[in-house]
């Protein structure tokens, strides 16, 4: 979502890369990601990051990157990893020629979890304001959030997560253990914190943030800057 009150020409949209290490520095978990500028060079990270990876193009002008077929998922070989970044590339490019690619991030595949979605925007009127939900359809479809304003305080964080109408997914559904609420609540007050120290960012999205019974991480970031 681009910022109503700024021009669009006054923002910039950092690369994928560029914003998990941004938000690491803050104390939010990121899946581990790292960026590949050729076909030898994602082998060697998917080799490092350790097997099964995924691949995603990385370009400050694309912001949607499955809608062009910048994404690759449970690749379990290096031929499959060279293989899937000339591709991806070459799909890629012939969707948007006029795209400035940077190249290709690679993190490693997470466990699964209960996808969770947190945020941050700068609204007109209230300022910034931190965002949290479920992920999948209850954010696309059902809209199920719960928003406060900066400055989170702990007890915010905590109604935070108990008010959204999904809760009882994250309390243990069906046999599924509860997952780590204090590891969200963390999340949401770090995003809190770099709202209040950082006054050009104009959003933040983590979607999805996967939830364990211990901790949490996040797979993917997108910040926009002004």
């Amino acid at each position: 979502m681009i910022e109503a009150g700024v021009p669009a020409q006054a923002q910039k949209l950092l690369t994928e890369v560029a914003a998990k290490e941004l938000l690491d520095a803050q104390g939010i978990p990121m899946v581990p990601t790292g960026l590949a500028r050729s076909p030898k060079e994602a082998m060697q990270l998917a080799t490092t990051l350790g097997l099964p990876v995924a691949l995603k193009v990385v370009s400050p002008d694309i912001i949607h990157k499955s809608d062009v077929g910048g994404v690759r998922l449970h690749l379990g070989s290096l031929t499959q990893v060279s293989k899937a970044y000339k591709e991806m590339l070459a799909h890629v490019q012939a969707c948007v020629p006029q795209a400035a690619i940077a190249g290709v991030s690679v993190q490693r595949m997470a466990q699964p979890g209960v996808e969770v979605v947190a945020g941050l925007t700068r609204d007109r009127t209230f300022g910034p304001v931190v965002m949290f939900g479920l992920g999948g359809v209850f954010v696309e479809v059902l809209h199920d959030v719960a928003f406060r304003v900066v400055p989170l305080r702990p007890k915010d964080a905590q109604a935070m997560l108990r008010e959204i109408r999904g809760f009882p997914m994250l309390q243990g559904f069906r046999g599924t253990p509860p997952v780590d609420l204090h590891a969200l609540e963390d999340i949401l007050l770090k995003l809190s914190t770099l709202a209040e120290q950082r006054p050009d960012i104009h959003e933040i999205d983590l979607n999805p943030i996967l939830a364990y019974p211990s901790g949490a991480v996040a797979v993917d970031a997108r910040i926009i800057l002004a």
